[in-house]
């Protein structure tokens, strides 16, 4: 066994590393597992924005599968298990589930955004085919990047603590070669996918307000609903990104001190880690919490969603849907929302 693979922990800190590995693996198979399992109950109602909801959840629980199992036999092992061959595989399983991961989030803010105020018959539909073909392209992209380090453009290597393997970032001035590598992965693969769900959600959280504004009558008492679907779309992004964030400012810390990076105690660089992989468990929790509470108000969302398209449309179609649309589709402009949806299709928003 190399050095490199050798555990620069103590095996104290090993086991308890293992076992909160542990715990977060069976937490993210079991969470994402009954997100997959609601959405597969009512799929022929599914509307094509929830395929990347699933699609998400598929690389959340990707993730727990196939590395999960390896960092915690490597934790109880107190060395990393299986050489070269086994951090060629974990890193490249990493690069491609977290690249699907945050292209998933920047697409699912944009498509919402995009559907956000839209009238509810002439504006912006995406078929599934549409979604399904953009979630291959996502896939395809990931896997390009995580097919690089492999064909000569930047390398895989093992985690300074020994018992995870990924991008090494620590190449990064050694070569122009890896600095080309992690500065182009860097701003495509992070910083503009960040961007856009900033943006994006901010977006969709000023329409929001600006249709709550607009509504003058007292009758429908919306605030708490506005910050309800707020909050769960802030949620499902910045779970992701606070996850990650320690991890990516170790690491871009360890790209421009190479010289600074043994005076790193393991542990430091040990917790980011363990950190960015309590991401997987996040969206579960947060889909089923919004979609009970939301459940029980889809109603008075709908009227008042439906009430903020009703006003910017002509007089003649105000008269058509007072008369008929009220009656027979309710249909909701603002979230892509028809009176036949259920409420955790709402969630879909992030």
């Amino acid at each position: 066994m190399h050095d490199k693979y050798m555990s620069k922990l103590s095996p104290t800190v090993d086991f308890w590393a293992g076992m909160y590995l542990v715990i977060i693996a069976v937490l993210s198979v079991l969470g994402n597992a009954a997100v997959l399992v609601s959405t597969a109950r009512r799929l022929a109602f599914l509307k094509a924005p929830e395929l990347l909801t699933v699609n998400l959840a598929v690389t959340d629980i990707g993730m727990a599968l196939s590395m999960y199992p390896l960092s915690i036999a490597s934790a109880f092992n107190h060395a990393w298990i299986g050489g070269d061959v086994s951090c060629l595989y974990y890193g490249l399983m990493g690069m491609i589930f977290s690249i699907t991961s945050i292209m998933t989030l920047a697409v699912m803010g944009t498509v919402r955004y995009l559907v956000t105020g839209s009238p509810p018959k002439t504006g912006i539909k995406f078929q599934r085919r549409t979604i399904s073909i953009v979630i291959s392209g996502i896939w395809l992209y990931a896997g390009l990047w995580a097919l690089f380090p492999l064909l000569g453009w930047g390398s895989y290597g093992p985690e300074p603590f020994g018992l995870a393997c990924s991008i090494d970032w620590t190449g990064y001035g050694q070569s122009v070669n890896h600095s080309t590598f992690i500065m182009t992965l860097s701003i495509l693969c992070t910083f503009l996918p960040c961007l856009v769900v900033f943006f994006t959600y901010f977006g969709i959280a000023w329409k929001l307000h600006r249709a709550y504004q607009s509504i003058q009558s007292k009758d429908f008492q919306c605030g708490n609903v506005e910050k309800k679907i707020t909050l769960m779309a802030v949620l499902i992004s910045l779970g992701f990104f606070i996850a990650w964030t320690p991890y990516v400012a170790v690491s871009f810390w360890s790209m421009f001190h190479p010289q600074e990076q043994d005076h790193m105690t393991p542990f430091i660089t040990l917790l980011p880690c363990l950190f960015a992989k309590s991401s997987t468990v996040y969206n579960p929790f947060i889909y089923f919490i919004f979609q009970r509470t939301l459940w029980h108000e889809l109603p008075q969302i709908q009227r008042l969603l439906f009430c903020c398209s009703h006003q910017v449309s002509s007089p003649a179609k105000e008269a058509k849907l007072e008369g008929k649309r009220v009656k027979d589709e309710t249909c909701v402009g603002l979230m892509g929302i028809s009176g036949k949806q259920s409420g955790s299709e709402i969630i879909s928003l992030g």
